[in-house]
């Protein structure tokens, strides 16, 4: 006697799924429903992180700050040099959409600038750029 092998795939229905006219669906609930694995998988990624890593945020690093008249603005021009707030090797500030978030120090890598974050800041910790 031959076996045969009558595995049977389990069907899987899309939440997208139309259901026939004839077909009684009042106390129908949506635990009816199967959700795909991999629509269900997407779904548990709405609780981490990476539904919102494609959102932009405006970065900003401020290496010192200076407050000048009118006058002075419009003395300046090309070679003019503007001493900033703060000394050279203090940390740098960084902030994300107005809130501080780190501190690093400036660095040139390949003729660029760039900045080495040497500490992250708690949440709660760095007040925004628009306050005192």
């Amino acid at each position: 006697m031959s076996e045969s092998s009558t595995e049977s795939t389990p069907s899987v229905t899309s939440p997208t799924a139309s259901v026939p006219p004839d077909a009684d669906v009042a106390g129908a609930g949506v635990a009816a429903m199967s959700i795909p694995p991999d629509l269900e998988s997407s779904l548990r990624g709405i609780d981490s992180l990476g539904f919102v890593m494609d959102v932009p945020v405006e970065l900003t690093v401020v290496i010192g700050r200076r407050s000048m008249r009118i006058g002075e603005v419009l003395r300046l021009g090309p070679g003019s040099i503007l001493e900033l707030s703060k000394s050279n090797g203090e940390p740098l500030d960084i902030f994300v959409n107005d809130r501080l978030i780190a501190r690093g120090e400036a660095v040139v890598v390949a003729e660029r600038y760039g900045v080495r974050i040497t500490e992250v800041l708690a949440v709660d910790e760095g007040p925004s750029r628009g306050s005192p």
